[in-house]
């Protein structure tokens, strides 16, 4: 078997794997997931389309998971730009060690309330995007004002926050919380999400 051979073979079973550990940890933890399978490229391209991927130099990801942003994102990123990926499920931590090697990538195991200063212990003063998939709606009112503020304040001047959801019930915090909300729609994906861009 030659070398794209083997990477014809590897990758079903890559995806599988993925798959496998992204359903398990749904039924563990369905309220930090929100859904059982990862975002649709159509949902993932919608998403990150503010990014201006030369100007960016520091993106953070809350709740990569099994990191099917995040290869999207390390795959449009500038050659110097920096990837901090902030998770807390220690499964996810794990497998995004091995499956993600790229050195751009700076893996954190944590919480998204300490953006701040996770990025101050690498020498980033501030983040020009935060990319979120964690499901707002099912946070305690507490601990999701705490994030959606801690990220406010770690974002640079131009910065903004770009998150989905598959619930509007975030949306008058982000109100509350950012200057100015757009909205969007992708209704290709299961299920189907909103789409918010808060600018700081």
């Amino acid at each position: 078997m030659n070398v794209e051979e083997r990477k014809t073979a590897a990758a079903p079973n890559s995806q599988r794997q993925q798959l496998s550990l992204f359903a398990r940890n749904f039924f563990k933890h369905p309220k930090m997931l929100g859904s059982i399978i990862p975002s649709s490229p159509f949902l993932i391209r919608r998403l990150l389309a503010p990014v201006d991927w030369e100007r960016a130099r520091v993106i953070v990801e809350y709740g990569p998971g099994v990191g099917t942003i995040s290869r999207e994102i390390l795959r449009r990123m500038h050659p110097e730009a920096i990837l901090v990926a902030i998770e807390t499920n220690e499964d996810f931590v794990d497998y995004l060690r091995t499956a993600l090697p790229d050195p751009r990538l700076q893996l954190v195991p944590g919480s998204a309330e300490d953006v701040a200063t996770i990025l101050a212990e690498r020498g980033l003063s501030a983040a020009d995007y935060v990319v979120a998939g964690i499901p707002f709606s099912t946070m305690p009112e507490e601990l999701r004002n705490g994030v959606l503020s801690a990220t406010r304040d770690a974002l640079a001047a131009q910065g903004e926050l770009l998150i989905y959801q598959f619930s509007p019930k975030v949306l008058p915090d982000l109100q509350r919380t950012y200057q100015n909300v757009r909205r969007g729609f992708e209704p290709l994906n299961i299920p189907p999400a909103q789409v918010y861009f808060c600018e700081p």
